[in-house]
């Protein structure tokens, strides 16, 4: 049965008022023009138009998801970060606001390396943190790496639709074997590692337990397997006065700063989501470039 699109996201607002309230006409238009492929604008524009019956049922499979508990960016197959639309899929994590932090802190540092600086993202995901970097960096070239050959294509698709190919490359990397010799020497390493411990795991809510990947999240018993890894591993590829740049888990800045320094680190700042809570480092190794 077809209906006009107001029709449309007025039942999709209905069925969704129980669980988001307030946010349900947020959503149920960000959902009907996933499904109608059309801006907010066109949609109100075509509200007393009829969508067809493939849109329809597309729109109605969408609020379905979205009430069963499943990501809106999965759904809608894209998310924003940092003023950029990337694709995301089950295969990466949401990029969410605590990773700005250790984004913005890294731009920051970025900014002030030498000319062409080389920067390598460990555990890159969707891509959106050195896609990030390459944006504000226009001289910086990037490596963005991975273990999950299945998040190394996201990654590469997003570098593709963000016109980066040039500055932007996407290797696999293990980052709990030594980097290996053809990766070269960096002036930065930025990272967001799996840092959830296994108790935590258990509490996550359903909505990231259930559909995002466990092998972005589990960081071991105490959340810190991936940021020894990465400085033993890993320290070898950053040049003389090297810095990196790293997102942690609430309550976990001593425990890595403590690693950071006992690895020949030194802590230059720390920094905070935007609410409060410390969540990203930025350290140097050797001698400033």
């Amino acid at each position: 049965m077809v209906k006009t699109y107001a029709d449309l996201y007025l039942d999709a607002r209905k069925a969704l008022l129980p669980v988001e309230g307030v946010y349900a006409g947020n959503t149920a238009r960000e959902l009907v023009c996933a499904a109608c492929g059309k801006t907010q604008e066109q949609l109100i524009a075509d509200r007393d138009l009829y969508a067809s019956e493939e849109i329809c049922l597309r729109a109605e499979n969408y609020v379905r998801r979205h009430l069963s508990g499943e990501p809106t960016a999965y759904i809608l197959g894209q998310w924003d970060f940092m003023d950029m639309t990337l694709t995301v899929t089950p295969d990466v994590l949401i990029p969410r606001d605590d990773t700005m932090a250790v984004t913005e802190l890294a731009i920051k540092k970025a900014l002030f390396l030498p000319q062409n600086p080389r920067i390598l993202d460990l555990c890159t995901g969707s891509g959106c943190i050195g896609l990030a970097l390459a944006r504000r960096v226009k001289d910086a070239k990037l490596t963005l790496s991975d273990l999950s050959p299945a998040a190394l294509r996201v990654a590469r698709k997003n570098v593709t639709d963000l016109h980066m190919s040039g500055r932007v490359s996407c290797v696999q990397v293990d980052v709990r074997k030594p980097a290996l010799p053809f990766l070269g020497r960096f002036d930065m390493i930025v990272s967001n590692p799996p840092y959830v411990t296994t108790a935590e795991m258990e509490s996550l809510d359903s909505s990231v337990r259930d559909y995002e990947p466990h092998m972005a999240l589990h960081g071991g018993a105490d959340g810190l397997d991936y940021y020894r890894a990465i400085l033993c591993n890993f320290t070898r590829a950053l040049r003389s006065g090297g810095c990196i740049a790293l997102e942690f888990g609430m309550g976990q800045d001593k425990d890595v700063c403590d690693l950071l320094r006992d690895a020949g680190y030194q802590i230059l700042e720390l920094r905070e989501d935007n609410s409060g809570i410390t969540r990203a480092v930025l350290a140097q190794y050797g001698e400033e470039i």
